[in-house]
């Protein structure tokens, strides 16, 4: 979700109730665009992330510290000759903007009371820090923007700092609701769009919740509402506001599985089918949001050499399998060939010298068929001529048909290592990954006095709602030892049917097993499969000691002839993951 206004406004609640009063103790700035203030107030210390980072503008209370240079940055420099045991006086922000204003007293170099202002705008690439006289008059920025950078607004030492009014946006907190509703419905926008470009601190999602829960489609022209309509709107457009100016803000976070897919300082009705985490305070809110983001984002940036050398592998395997299917296509010709030659040897006996056609009866079907001919020919050789085209196909039949049974299961294979990338979580799960690459010749082997690099991957484990075990593996290697070698005859393994997924291993010891354990191990292997998201996933399961694995076969490659099948989505947020 972007950094909404209304996200601003729950910040300004914390951060006021939690600094107001207290002092600042230490200054420091861990990246160019990065400050961390610690503040205690209330006999607590506080530390205060603020960041400006074009990609990433971030604002929230946190229990982590961060290492800083050895050599303070000018601006840092700059803050702690100033704001160094100043005074927090107060948090504000102007309307609904992505903008807080700290307002900090501190005495000068003659020993005077004065105060200045620290100014955090949160607009993407617009993202900046300011520091200001009480007047406006801008002391410094961690960010100069110069008028040929910007013709809307110079960010340097001297100017007078003011907010661009660029988008001339609407204050929902100042205007009146029909002053609201006219200048939406006057908008040639969709309704969601209309409403995100006419209110100053509303995020499309924000905008897409309010149409949501007026039961209207966002896509519509606002034009088009009725009276009744814009009532429903206006309504709960009335409800948010009210919301806002109570402060009863509700921060929570969406997920999907255990992927983030939203947050919110206010509640999303609109995500009814996803699981919801309730946070005490927006400031946790965002570490957690963020935290698990970026361990997601990070992790896709060290697999990316993975991904690539597996995904320019699988386009050639299946520009070679859509090649092999086309040359497997023609030869169904081959039957026809045979059968010609059959009745040239059977009716050619009166054939006359020079015929180029042939009407025979095909006694395999009764019919009467036309076989072309060549007239140079007799009808032996033109016989003969058919039966080596035959024979040319049958063959070519026999080793496409090899061959294309052979690059689906190469297929299969990089879908699998694929889905495998998918579900890494750190860098020690690409390590097998890259191991199996490897031995399938897909990267370079390491040379023979290269450390082999130790494994310290593991399967998930989980523990199901009856006290059973479930195991699941991470990638092919991680499937064929949890199959193999960890799991006994009688415990039960699944599978997502028909498509790339984890081997799923429910650990029975001996006992028997209830219905809720197999539907929570098939959530599982539904949920570690390309199937994840689906309203319903196939899942094969059968006991292991059914489980086989062919000779030469690819890792994570089995077959089994006798299973039980049910058919489960993929939620498995009532599961309890031990490791």
């Amino acid at each position: 979700m972007a950094f909404d206004g209304i996200t601003v406004a729950a910040l300004r609640l914390e951060l006021s109730e939690a600094l107001t009063g207290g002092r600042i103790t230490k200054i420091a700035q861990p990246e160019a665009d990065e400050l961390l203030l610690t503040i205690k107030n209330h006999k607590n210390q506080y530390r205060l992330l603020i960041s400006a980072s074009a990609s990433l503008p971030l604002l929230y209370l946190t229990e982590n510290n961060k290492p800083s240079p050895m050599t303070a940055p000018g601006f840092c420099m700059l803050l702690r000759k100033h704001l160094s045991g100043g005074k927090i006086i107060s948090v504000r922000q102007p309307s609904l903007e992505r903008i807080l204003q700290f307002e900090i007293e501190h005495l000068n170099e003659l020993g005077d009371v004065c105060r200045k202002l620290l100014i955090v705008e949160l607009m993407g690439k617009h993202s900046n820090l300011i520091f200001c006289q009480e007047n406006h008059l801008i002391i410094d920025s961690i960010k100069h923007v110069s008028s040929a950078v910007s013709s809307v607004r110079e960010v340097l030492p001297g100017r007078t700092y003011f907010i661009p009014a660029t988008q001339e946006k609407l204050d929902p907190l100042a205007v009146e609701m029909d002053h609201m509703l006219c200048t939406i419905c006057g908008k040639p926008l969709p309704l969601g769009k209309a409403l995100y470009t006419t209110l100053t601190g509303f995020s499309p999602v924000m905008a897409e919740e309010i149409c949501y829960r007026a039961g209207l489609d966002s896509h519509r022209p606002p034009s088009g509402l009725d009276e009744k309509e814009q009532e429903v709107l206006a309504h709960q457009l009335f409800r948010v506001l009210e919301d806002i100016r109570l402060e009863h803000f509700a921060p929570c976070i969406f997920f999907q599985g255990k992927e983030p897919v939203e947050f919110a300082a206010l509640p999303l009705t609109m995500y009814g089918d996803l699981r919801e985490e309730s946070f005490p305070g927006i400031s946790a809110l965002l570490e957690a949001y963020y935290s698990s983001r970026n361990t997601i984002t990070r992790i896709r940036q060290k697999s990316s050499d993975l991904r690539r050398i597996v995904q320019t592998a699988l386009e050639r395997s299946r520009k070679k399998y859509d090649l092999q299917a086309r040359q497997l296509k023609d030869t169904e010709k081959r039957e026809k060939y045979k059968i010609y030659g059959e009745l040239l040897h059977t009716y050619g006996y009166n054939l006359e010298e020079g015929a180029r056609s042939l009407e025979a009866l095909n006694y395999y079907t009764g019919e009467n068929i036309t076989i072309p001919l060549d007239p140079q020919l007799n009808a032996q050789e033109n016989a003969k001529k058919y039966f080596d085209k035959y024979g040319k196909l049958k063959r070519t039949y026999e080793a496409v048909t090899e061959l294309l049974a052979e690059t689906s299961r190469e297929v299969e294979h990089l879908e699998s290592i694929s889905q495998a990338l998918d579900i890494a979580l750190s860098e020690e799960d690409l390590v097998q990954i890259r191991e199996e690459l490897m031995e399938s010749g897909y990267i370079r082997k390491r040379r023979s006095h290269d450390k082999k690099p130790k494994i310290t991957s593991r399967p998930f484990h989980y523990l199901s709602s009856d006290g059973f075990h479930i195991y699941v593996g991470k990638n092919n290697l991680q499937n064929d030892e949890l199959t193999f070698k960890s799991a006994a005859g009688n415990d039960w393994w699944f599978h997502a049917k028909g498509t790339p997924g984890s081997h799923v291993i429910l650990k029975s010891e001996g006992r028997e097993v209830p219905d809720r354990a197999f539907e929570e191990a098939g959530r599982l292997a539904a949920y570690y499969s390309k199937g994840r998201g689906n309203e319903k996933v196939e899942i094969d399961y059968v006991e292991k000691k059914h489980v086989k694995k062919p000779g030469s076969a690819k890792p994570g490659f089995v077959v089994y002839y006798t299973n039980y099948s049910l058919v489960i989505d993929s939620d498995i947020s009532g599961l309890t993951q031990i490791t």
